[in-house]
């Protein structure tokens, strides 16, 4: 989306996200190229209205009758699809273990994120002609810009102010704006907050250049006076993308080993910007969370997280495919080429969205070995959305492993601090972050 107005490449990305839904397109499908060949010849501001019109035309397109999934919008019509086998609380933590993990968490977020940042955008085979060019492959580490012929630098585009030898803390990044505004969020109105609680504080909080595709439209529909209940589905191309998924983390923190708490939090959340496999990717994060409090074994994390989500949906299948890869014992190169194979890293609706960027988590986390640098390396070297994924293995390695084991050449770089374009957060200390998301869940526990 070029700032405000639908592009061509605008046009494409809801014409696949109508045909991932399952969407009969048939009658509107030369619609389609032929709107995209006006807008590439006469530009999208002078067709803005006609991109509208088209945009509102499919919203009420019936289901291809050979569709075999089932992927219902409404939480309660979610819940009746769970699976069975869910997670029972099996432990009791002190308040102690639980503040350490979720110190865990913060830091191990704010690591990830940091890794894939200096990467995002870049195509796998950039960001490991870079490593190789380097001698940083595989990647074991931040980038460093240390001792790099500037030619390298200038050919790659490489943004050195991410990189660990010239950064003071940690950078701002909208994965890391998200979990903040949910703090806000919750600090605001407790855990009772509502979709529409959420919107005003959305609005409050983040001016809208800080926000990028579902984010961006939802922006614009709730100042247009489109209702929460209606703004993840009004005109947005990208209501399937990974949005919702990077501002879930926070709902699993002050939810431990409550997962359907906390999925029933990040649904309030999630909802508003996105619909179907864009909402479920949140509520797998959350629910992951919450159980890797007291559950080390990532295999079991990740089973009784499938449970919190529709079994008939695309993202399900998605999930059990990669398990399934891991059980069978295929290496990580292997599942790399699959992956890569399977979705079109150079197509923006692959590249950012929720299903393809939540089977390279998983692999970060199952392939990771319980080692929390292997894991976000592993997360971030495939490519896609870089810096999204480093975080949310990160996240999820930082509650099992808890603050304490976290290597401190991952965690001392950051120096404890935060920068953020949330309103009245511009720069603040992790652990008093930390601090606050314990004060949160003790109020709620």
């Amino acid at each position: 989306m070029d700032n405000f107005f639908f592009t061509e490449k605008d046009i494409e990305i809801e014409k696949q996200q109508l045909i991932d839904e399952g969407k009969d397109i048939s009658e509107v499908e030369q619609e389609f190229e032929i709107l995209k060949k006006i807008v590439r010849e006469k530009g999208p501001i002078l067709n803005h209205e006609k991109i509208i019109s088209l945009f509102k035309k499919c919203q009420d397109l019936p289901l291809r009758k050979d569709y075999s999934y089932y992927e219902p919008v409404y939480l309660e019509e979610i819940k009746r699809e769970w699976g069975s086998s869910f997670y029972k609380k099996n432990k009791n933590l002190s308040d102690e273990e639980i503040k350490e993990k979720i110190y865990g968490g913060w830091f191990g977020r704010c690591a990830g994120c940091l890794l894939g940042k200096v990467f995002e955008g870049w195509y796998r085979e950039k960001i490991r002609s870079f490593l190789k060019k380097t001698g940083q492959f595989p990647l074991k580490y931040y980038v460093s810009s240390d001792n790099i012929d500037l030619k390298i630098i200038e050919n790659y585009k490489l943004i050195e102010n991410f990189c660990v030898n010239k950064i003071k803390n940690m950078v701002e990044d909208d994965d890391l704006n998200y979990t903040v505004l949910a703090l806000d969020l919750l600090e605001n109105y407790g855990f009772g907050f509502t979709s529409f609680d959420f919107s005003k504080n959305f609005l409050g909080k983040i001016p809208i250049l800080k926000t990028y595709t579902a984010e961006r439209i939802v922006y614009k529909n709730l100042v247009n006076f489109i209702s929460p209940e209606n703004s993840a589905s009004y005109l947005n191309p990208y209501r399937e993308w990974i949005g919702a998924q990077i501002r879930a983390d926070l709902y699993g923190y002050i939810t431990p080993q409550k997962p359907e708490k906390g999925v029933a939090l990040s649904y309030r959340d999630a909802s508003v910007t996105h619909i179907r496999n864009g909402v479920y990717g949140a509520l797998f994060i959350t629910a992951m969370i919450s159980i890797a409090f007291c559950e080390k074994d990532i295999f079991k994390i990740v089973e009784y997280g499938l449970n919190y989500l529709p079994q008939r949906s695309r993202l399900v299948q998605a999930i059990k495919e990669v398990v399934e890869y891991r059980k069978r014992g295929v290496s990580y190169e292997e599942v790399s080429n699959i992956i890569h194979q399977k979705w079109d890293e150079k197509n923006p609706h692959h590249w950012c969205h929720t299903i393809s960027n939540t089977q390279i988590v998983l692999i970060g986390l199952l392939w990771g070995n319980g080692d929390f640098g292997e894991s976000i390396c592993k997360a971030v070297e495939i490519g896609f959305d870089t810096d999204c994924n480093g975080a949310t293995v990160g996240s999820i390695m930082g509650i099992i492993l808890g603050k304490r084991n976290l290597p401190k050449r991952w965690i001392d770089p950051l120096n404890d601090t935060l920068e953020t374009g949330v309103s009245g957060f511009s720069k603040v200390k992790i652990s008093e972050l930390a601090e606050r998301t314990y004060n949160i869940f003790k109020k709620g526990d």
